[in-house]
């Protein structure tokens, strides 16, 4: 991927962002269980950096998706991973469908002050039973005239408790688990939609996540997303930003791993020397950076083919599990290195240990990962060869 000076510059811009409104914060945050998401997505609006390859009629700076891997990867160098889980929601997961299908008075309605900062956006698929089985969700939308009466419930919901509406994915009719959802645009303060409590995980503390719940919610038809019952090949598409987006979130995490390990080991002394100068600590290191910046070129490759056009479930899916492995081994490995300080919730490694551990289950787990490049590859039981190389 190719980056040129305006790529430079949107990176310049993401990393002052993210060193002066963000990392100050992040443990005010996490201690709180919730970021001010209203006055961060504003000014992320403010700097047009939440519509980067939108259209520029909603407000968007239509630029191609590398300029959104750039802002990813940046992004990732958080003090949390909490803040670009947020924004990833909004503008990677939310609203790609919206943006590519909607009509334009839904553009012009929801996507407009999304772009802008004004409005919070939040993906709802998962359920209690079908997290990565997205065919399995049980959230049906029944026809009732021009309206839709919604009953169901999402579970593990990003932005959940300040979101200004939902992307639901619900059932819409009787016809096979493929062809019988859609997606539809909620509003939050619609009667019958309740927000549970936020819930308790094991790192991402500072993301308000929460169930929702669906009581006979009843909306227009005109806030479905393009076609009805094509809600599951919307949401596959979707996918693809949105898995694209996690690999290239999560580099930058990896290499803050690493180079606060570095920083640490080469202060910290056992037996009369750095705990750096071992060769075991020196050689792993390096071992890991070389792993990060194998994961930057498959996460930059699938970008390139993706502006190019080309269908890239297999590079994105084999980027996200690339991400979702070193996303549990590296965290592992320099903590080790920081010993008893490592295991203090208090130490930056420690936190990076958390919250980098949900990449290898948001967005489809390593194993589902797995079963696609299996099928993609020809490998799966019942399938032929693939042909044509990486992109089949």
């Amino acid at each position: 991927m190719l980056e040129t000076q305006e790529h430079k510059d949107l990176r310049m811009t993401v990393r002052r962002f993210v060193q002066t409104e963000i990392n100050p914060h992040c443990a005010a945050w996490e201690k709180a269980g919730a970021m001010p998401l209203r006055e961060i997505f504003a000014k992320l609006g403010a700097l047009g950096l939440l519509g980067i390859s939108r259209p520029d009629a909603y407000g968007g700076l239509a630029l191609d998706y590398s300029f959104e891997t750039i802002f990813a990867e940046e992004l990732g160098g958080g003090h949390a991973g909490a803040i670009g889980m947020a924004v990833g929601a909004h503008t990677n997961m939310a609203v790609p469908a919206l943006a590519r299908h909607g009509s334009d008075a839904l553009r012009a309605e929801f996507l407009t002050p999304a772009i802008a900062g004004e409005k919070i956006a939040s993906i709802a698929v998962s359920e209690p039973h079908a997290g990565s089985d997205v065919a399995a969700i049980r959230t049906h939308a029944e026809s009732d005239g021009d309206d839709y009466v919604i009953n169901g419930q999402k579970m593990w919901i990003t932005n959940a408790t300040q979101a200004d509406f939902f992307c639901l994915l619900a059932n819409t009719g009787d016809a096979d688990k493929h062809r019988n959802k859609s997606l539809i645009i909620v509003p939050s303060d619609t009667p019958g939609v309740s927000v549970g409590a936020p819930l308790e995980k094991l790192g991402m503390r500072g993301s308000d996540t929460a169930p929702v719940f669906f009581d006979t919610v009843r909306v227009p038809k005109r806030f479905c997303i393009g076609e009805e019952g094509m809600g599951f090949a919307y949401q596959m598409q979707q996918f693809q930003e949105e898995r694209l987006f996690g690999a290239a979130m999560t580099i930058k995490g990896l290499e803050l791993c690493v180079s606060a390990t570095i920083d640490y080991t080469r202060d910290r002394h056992a037996f009369g020397k750095p705990i750096l100068d071992n060769q075991l600590v020196h050689f792993q290191l390096a071992e890991m950076q070389t792993e990060v910046e194998a994961l930057r070129a498959l996460t930059y490759s699938a970008t390139e083919a993706y502006v190019a056009g080309e269908d890239v479930t297999l590079l994105a899916s084999m980027a996200k599990l690339k991400a979702g492995r070193l996303a549990r081994t590296v965290p592992d490995q320099c903590l080790q290195f920081w010993g008893g300080m490592g295991f203090m919730e208090d130490s930056l490694v420690n936190r990076l240990y958390r919250d980098l551990r949900i990449v290898p289950i948001g967005g489809g787990a390593d194993e589902v990962m797995q079963g696609i490049i299996c099928k993609m590859m020809g490998i799966a039981p019942g399938r032929g060869e693939i042909k044509g190389g990486r992109h089949g």
